[in-house]
């Protein structure tokens, strides 16, 4: 099942036969796993949504770091998570869970923390709302994504993505409260509370 796209900045959704960018480690440089492990602020035993995961580079990250969390890495493309599948240290990884948007029914309401890493311009209207049922009680989402204020040798282009203020208006639109949190060179970021 793939999410209506009404709402969404990007055009289209992003082509798995470039997914090999999504899987470059030298994103660590501008979006270091750390820092947004450190920004999702998950309890040890937390189960974290990597909401569009791609190939789940971030995914494994989180997993290793957090190794008493339950990672999800949801993604609604099946060429995205058979690419996540086929990476040899999914395997080793006991605590990620690669699932599709059909697989996502059991876990409403018992997401802790979501990650939404450079998905925001992706999503469209009912899927950033889902958010909200999606969080347990003091549950909340870490929003990064594509700044169009800053010039970006990476990335979409500008007009494909959000600036800050039409960012945070983004997710206010869908009924989310948006609260800034540290920036990343050539992203945004925001923290979304279960309310």
């Amino acid at each position: 099942m793939q999410h209506d796209r009404h709402g969404a900045k990007q055009p289209e959704r992003f082509d798995p036969a470039r997914a090999g960018v999504l899987d470059d480690t030298a994103r660590f440089v501008y979006v270091d796993p750390e820092r947004v492990v450190a920004l999702l602020d998950a309890p040890a035993s937390a189960t974290i949504l990597d909401f569009g995961t791609g190939s789940g580079t971030y995914a494994i990250e989180i997993a290793r770091r957090l190794p008493a969390a339950i990672v999800l890495a949801l993604d609604e493309q099946p060429e995205m998570l058979a690419r996540l599948h086929a990476k040899p240290e999914v395997a080793s990884l006991r605590n990620l869970r690669a699932i599709g948007s059909d697989e996502l029914a059991p876990y409403i309401g018992r997401i802790d923390r979501i990650l939404a890493l450079n998905v925001l311009h992706e999503l469209g209207d009912d899927a950033l709302a889902s958010f909200a049922a999606l969080f347990a009680d003091g549950g909340r989402a870490l929003v990064i994504d594509w700044n169009a204020d800053v010039d970006r040798p990476v990335g979409p282009p500008n007009d494909h993505v959000y600036g800050i203020d039409a960012a945070r208006a983004r997710l206010e639109s869908v009924g989310l409260e948006a609260e800034s949190a540290p920036a990343f060179p050539y992203h945004h970021a925001f923290i979304i509370r279960s309310l």
